[in-house]
């Protein structure tokens, strides 16, 4: 995985505090490919609570500025069925963990 630990803390935190505190970060894409380079930080975002578009747009926004990278995010909210692309990032994603 391509994300140092304080980028992980800030990703976790961010969402946290920018949704209902009950979200689930997950990493997919690139990011997860030791072996890669470059590429942006494909995160999926489970949450009870679905999201107007211009709070994705602030919590993509304020990822951005954190991390210092380019940030896409997907929002799975999870009283609805999934979209087959979601289903599929899902299935190759790992979910981020803060560290103690």
């Amino acid at each position: 995985m391509r994300l140092t630990p304080a980028q992980i803390h800030e990703i976790i935190q961010t969402v946290s505090r920018l949704t209902d505190g009950t979200a689930e970060v997950f990493l997919f894409g690139s990011r997860l490919d030791d072996q890669a380079r470059g590429g942006d930080v494909d995160l999926l975002i489970e949450i009870y609570t679905p999201l107007a578009r211009v709070d994705r747009a602030r919590i993509q926004m304020e990822l951005e500025s954190r991390v210092s990278l380019p940030v896409d995010i997907v929002v799975q909210v999870r009283i609805s069925a999934p979209t087959p692309f979601q289903r599929i990032a899902r299935a190759n994603a790992v979910k981020l963990e803060a560290l103690s």
